[in-house]
């Protein structure tokens, strides 16, 4: 039987003899791919990003920028990685390689100073350069010198800044590389990279990584997965590991067995019946805001402001709910939607509304040997929603607070509320004492202020080096009078 290995750079590199939870980043570097760094080990600075082949969403394989310093390399067995060294073409024998299009533009735009972060923000900008439907606007050159760009976050070439959002740059300055970001063109017909878009990425593999007797597993189907953990209940379950690689690198966590789900094409389906849409738990956050293409506008309002592209290229609804956590910003969200969990286990499934899901701090109704498989959101959807997260830094940061709204309102009276709240109690809530404040009632600004002093003495929310429980209150009323501004500002104009 073949080893797991890693196809890097389009050369095959076996995984032994790291140990099960050895990062992406720790196994190139031991192979001397020293490009790819750590500047943080928790996936906030973008120094490690790396290039994976993936199941795309218009093409056959979409080239995705994730954290190498998250991903154990185990979870990449069988697939195929770029990084910043992978990304030059080789030239003639005793000649430099040639620098790749978007290492050029940051060379000659000024984009690096010391370097360290800088190979993080060429693969980065180099997933956002293969991205299959970003186009440039019309009569703009692909010059980051054109004022003609729809806004300050996309540029004149369709690069948007976004892509960029995970990657943090301490000396350089942001505006070169902006320039650069802005300045890249269309890939060449005869680009290896872009041509590889055009097949299918390497298959999910089933693999069991045994050394140092601890195991990496990845099981071929939704069943054998299911029967495992019904014999081992205690093992670790993964699937963008933006979570579990926090605990193993900052905690030192260890596992005796680690289970990888993010493959199970059970888990990765989305459908969309007459009366719910169903998301796989596996498909990842950036894989379903593409899907979706706006269909579902409240999820739409979140997907910017969860994290960073580089952790949605990996993170999931089923983990963010899997871990419990109270400050996690999809919980709020799936709330006002009236969203419900598919649970599975070897015995077959069940469905529990969100709401009834959680029970205490990180804690929920799911039972050993139970998996989230799916998450199902009711329709019609409310036509009123908006997310609001109160948080210090605009993107990539944890929730001070998060308020998400599903109002309908018909002839200027609110007929149904659903207010999901996190970072004020233990769980994720809905607000119900607001909720039914509101509903019934005019939406005037008399309701929505006698509303708002419910919506501030919700939850029971505690100061930490985030917020004080003072300013938590007082946000929470402060974003209803918020959505009343927006909505009022909608109508009249």
């Amino acid at each position: 039987m073949v080893g797991a290995r890693i196809t890097v750079n389009g050369k095959e590199a076996p995984i032994s003899p790291a140990a099960p939870h050895t990062t992406t980043l720790d196994f190139l570097r031991e192979r001397g791919l020293t490009g790819t760094k750590e500047g943080c080990a928790e996936g906030e600075c973008g120094a490690c990003s790396v290039l994976v082949a993936r199941p795309g969403v218009n093409k056959p394989t979409d080239w995705v920028a994730v954290n190498a310093c998250l991903v154990p390399a185990a979870a990449l067995d069988g697939q195929e990685i770029i990084t910043s060294e992978g990304l030059a073409t080789a030239g003639d024998p005793g000649t430099p390689p040639a620098l790749h299009p978007v290492q050029e533009e940051m060379a000659v735009r000024g984009g690096s100073q010391c370097g360290y972060c800088t190979p993080g923000f060429v693969c980065s900008m180099a997933a956002e350069y293969y991205r299959p439907d970003r186009c440039a606007h019309a009569d703009s050159a692909d010059s980051a010198d054109s004022a003609d760009t729809t806004d300050a976050e996309h540029g004149p070439n369709g690069f948007d800044l976004h892509a960029l959002s995970g990657n943090l740059c301490r000396c350089t300055g942001y505006r070169p590389i902006r320039d650069a970001a802005f300045a890249v063109g269309t890939p060449a017909d005869e680009d290896p990279l872009a041509q590889r878009r055009e097949q299918s990425p390497p298959a999910p593999v089933a693999t069991e990584y045994t050394q140092d007797d601890s195991v990496f597993l990845r099981k071929g189907t939704l069943a054998e997965t299911l029967q495992l953990l019904r014999e081992r209940p205690d093992v670790v379950v993964v699937a963008g590991s933006t979570d579990w690689g926090v605990e193993v690198n900052i905690r030192s966590r260890r596992a005796d067995c680690v289970v990888a789900i993010d493959r199970l094409a059970e888990l990765r389906e989305l459908r969309v019946e007459s009366d719910y849409i169903e998301i796989g738990a596996a498909l990842t956050l950036t894989e379903i805001e593409r899907r979706l293409d706006g269909d579902v506008p409240l999820l739409a309002e979140l997907f910017p402001q969860f994290a960073s592209r580089l952790i949605r290229n990996g993170a999931t609804l089923g983990g963010n709910l899997g871990t419990g956590s109270p400050i996690g910003d999809s919980p709020p969200v799936l709330l006002a939607l009236e969203a419900s969990v598919v649970l599975a286990d070897a015995d077959g499934e069940r469905v529990v509304p969100l709401a009834e899901y959680f029970t205490g701090y990180r804690q929920s109704v799911r039972r050993p040997g139970e998996l989230i498989r799916a998450v199902r959101i009711p329709l019609p959807l409310s036509p009123v929603v908006a997310f609001h997260k109160i948080a210090k830094r605009r993107f990539d940061d944890i929730s001070s607070v998060a308020v998400a709204f599903a109002l309908d309102i018909e002839d200027g009276i609110v007929r149904k509320a659903r207010i999901g709240l996190g970072g004020v109690a233990a769980t994720p809530i809905r607000s119900l004492a607001t909720e039914a404040a509101l509903e019934g009632k005019p939406w005037s600004a008399e309701t929505v202020e006698a509303a708002a002093r419910v919506l501030r003495g919700e939850g029971t929310p505690m100061s930490d080096h985030r917020a004080s429980s003072l300013y938590r209150s007082a946000m929470l009323g402060q974003s209803l009078l918020k959505l009343y501004a927006q909505t009022t500002e909608a109508v009249s104009s």
